[in-house]
């Protein structure tokens, strides 16, 4: 298995607190790499340094090869933060032509990729709504619309699906399961849905800025004594685990 990102001994703090503390692993082609744990834990500071939007104070992060932050990366990573960042005036095809015209896309691979990531997360029959008319569902199906966008070897999606149906969400991850099979894209996942963290490869669980334990699923919940996902869940928020 080709390594696409290796984290390297990365620590980050902002101010006096400590956001993550010597953080190493290494995230495959061809895998989804879910990141669970509870809120604070430094999942989000994690993904944002992977992207390239932060450095860490030591160690360091190369994505394909590439010594990150590195703007020629932006091209093959696809982020979708937890806030969404649209324009609102826009209508939602305004937004994604734009965003599409960032990268290196002809006029026809730019409608393609339009058209294949509007019907991914059902938005055809709102392209033309300004976005300031959608609701909160919608800006974040937009949202990953436009991580898709360019057609990137990494994905990197914090909390995609919240506030989005369940047939919906059943959709999407379908659809990552083909593009991780099909496609060899690396696909990095934040979620508090435990069924999504089921979903993955390999899975870490963070607290308080430290990797506590990872592996596949299953060796999870093994080294949890649990048949349960959710209970694995629940050992990443008890600081006496």
């Amino acid at each position: 298995m080709n390594e696409t990102i290796a984290i390297e001994n990365v620590t980050k703090s902002f101010g006096k607190k400590t956001v993550l503390k010597d953080i190493q692993m290494s995230i495959g082609e061809g895998t989804i790499y879910g990141f669970i744990g509870p809120s604070g834990a430094g999942k989000t500071t994690l993904v944002k340094m992977i992207v390239g939007m932060d450095r860490p104070d030591q160690g360091a992060i190369d994505v394909l090869g590439k010594r990150m932050p590195n703007l020629e990366m932006l091209q093959e990573i696809g982020y979708m933060a937890q806030s969404d960042a649209l324009y609102m005036e826009l209508t939602g095809k305004e937004n994604l032509t734009f965003f599409a015209s960032l990268y290196k896309l002809s006029k026809k691979e730019m409608k393609e990729r339009i058209s294949y990531a509007a019907s991914l997360v059902n938005l055809t029959e709102d392209l033309n709504k300004k976005v300031s008319a959608y609701s909160g569902g919608m800006k974040r199906r937009l949202s990953l619309a436009i991580a898709l966008i360019q057609n990137p070897r990494i994905l990197i999606l914090d909390e995609p699906t919240v506030g989005i149906d369940p047939e919906l969400r059943f959709s999407i991850w379908n659809e990552l399961l083909r593009l991780k099979r099909e496609e060899r894209k690396t696909i990095i996942v934040t979620t508090h849905v435990m069924d999504e963290a089921e979903r993955c490869d390999f899975v870490a669980m963070v607290r308080d800025g430290s990797i506590i334990a990872h592996g596949t699923p299953q060796e999870l919940k093994d080294l949890y004594q649990t048949n349960s996902f959710d209970e694995v869940f629940l050992y990443a928020g008890r600081k006496d685990s």
